[in-house]
């Protein structure tokens, strides 16, 4: 009897040793190239995120399979949206989000909701910086919208991403706030809206920190303020003489006008909880990395990491906060 048992239990412990390496049994992971969906066009905030992140996945061999940027912009994003919800249960696409996640199905009206496709993972949340040219006398936002103010409405030109969208609400949120009245000029993507500032086609914007930092290193443009609350933390110089965190708040300059944006990646519909577990732990350990560490003081964003039901909610309340920015805006889908 004795010897049946112990014959049943190195049985038993084999079987176990066997079932521990059988490959029946290994975590999900990709099994081909991953879309990696940006819904803005070159040159911005979200496509260099996107490109930076597949750059550190490939350096750091974090993933086995290959990641592939595709930028798909067309109606202020509604192109890279509509093809996540379409590729129901495909594990091997992800799409980066930004807030027209909520602006562009309201300004719009095209078919779709945050809701259709799978959260993943806020990464961080990006701020937005007014920008002026730095050959124009205006050294302060304080200057600089008494100014706008003094020329009269529409004098002064304002450029951002897209129509009605971000950039355009928090114009729309410093016209209020301010008195001045700007001609706001939209362009495709948040690089070229650096361009036509550094120009002088335009007399002000209000781009990311990332997406205007190489012009203001150069000292081609100046940061008058930061629509937030509290100061940016980065205290390392970015040009001679200035930080981010040297930039006052747009608060500080009179201007109680204040907005961060998304960073965020999803998923399509009908995924499962598995596979949206596999891209949680990617980007958990992209965040770590030197790299993204670095990014994050250039491109001066605020490191809010969240998942699972966390993200759920901030993203309810962030979308009944776009619906009624956008309403006060008159930027509803008639």
């Amino acid at each position: 009897m004795k010897m049946k048992l112990k014959g049943a239990l190195i049985s038993t412990a084999l079987a176990l040793g066997v079932a521990a390496v059988s490959p029946a049994f290994a975590a999900w992971e990709p099994t081909k190239p991953v879309e990696f969906i940006i819904p803005a066009g070159p040159g911005g905030g979200a496509d260099q995120m996107a490109r930076m992140i597949q750059g550190i996945i490939t350096k750091n061999n974090l993933m086995k399979q290959a990641m592939i940027p595709v930028n798909k912009s067309a109606g202020a994003g509604a192109e890279g949206f509509l093809a996540m919800k379409e590729a129901k249960g495909d594990p091997n696409k992800i799409v980066i989000t930004l807030s027209n996640l909520f602006t562009t199905p309201l300004a719009t009206g095209v078919p779709f909701n945050w809701k259709d496709i799978t959260p993943v993972a806020m990464l961080a949340l990006d701020q937005f910086v007014l920008w002026d040219n730095a050959e124009k006398p205006y050294k302060t936002a304080k200057e600089y919208i008494d100014a706008a103010k003094a020329a009269g409405p529409g004098k002064f030109k304002m450029g951002g991403t897209g129509s009605k969208q971000e950039d355009q609400i928090i114009t729309v949120a410093l016209e209020k706030a301010s008195g001045a009245k700007f001609t706001y000029i939209p362009f495709k993507g948040g690089g070229d809206v650096a361009v036509q500032l550094v120009g002088n086609h335009i007399d002000s914007s209000v781009n990311n920190p990332i997406e205007a930092v190489a012009q203001w290193r150069a000292g081609k443009l100046r940061a008058l303020c930061v629509f937030d609350d509290t100061r940016m933390p980065y205290k390392e110089k970015i040009t001679p003489t200035m930080s981010w965190y040297d930039v006052p708040t747009c608060k500080e300059a009179g201007v109680s006008t204040d907005y961060t944006m998304l960073r965020g990646i999803f998923m399509a519909p009908g995924v499962t909880q598995e596979q949206v577990d596999y891209y949680v732990n990617l980007f958990k350990k992209v965040i770590q990395t030197p790299e993204w560490k670095k990014f994050m003081a250039d491109g001066a964003f605020n490191q809010t990491f969240m998942t699972g039901k966390e993200f759920g909610n901030w993203l309810t309340l962030n979308e009944a906060l776009h619906k009624q920015l956008m309403t006060e805006a008159g930027f509803l889908a008639k």
